[in-house]
């Protein structure tokens, strides 16, 4: 007589455990997708090498041709002719030439 009731409790119980676990998965899947974190701040009046570092997403100490490479994959997504800025690509541009040690002052015309 106790088996039954127990059995029958023990279905009930996985039952509503698997109604919460659907619903858990189903939000689980429809929730947006995570964004990278970008730098929030606005620009400074003059570049500063940490700066430059935020705005082409790499290490303030970092070898030459990953500041290259950064800022190639940077302008490829930002260039004026491809829906950019020019703004934000003179900014991208003065970044690189700060990392590479081109120019201590800045070019930017913005």
């Amino acid at each position: 007589m106790v088996v039954p009731l127990v059995a029958g409790a023990v279905i009930a119980a996985t039952a509503v455990a698997g109604k919460y676990g659907i619903q858990a998965w189903q939000a689980f899947k429809t929730r947006p997708p995570r964004l990278r974190k970008f730098y929030e701040g606005g620009f400074q009046h003059k570049m500063t090498r940490r700066e430059a570092a935020l705005i082409l997403g790499v290490r303030e100490s970092v070898a030459l041709e990953k500041i290259k490479e950064a800022h190639r994959r940077v302008m490829i997504a930002n260039h004026p002719d491809a829906g950019g800025s020019h703004y934000m690509a003179s900014k991208i541009n003065e970044a690189k030439d700060l990392m590479l040690g081109k120019s201590e002052n800045s070019s930017s015309p913005f």
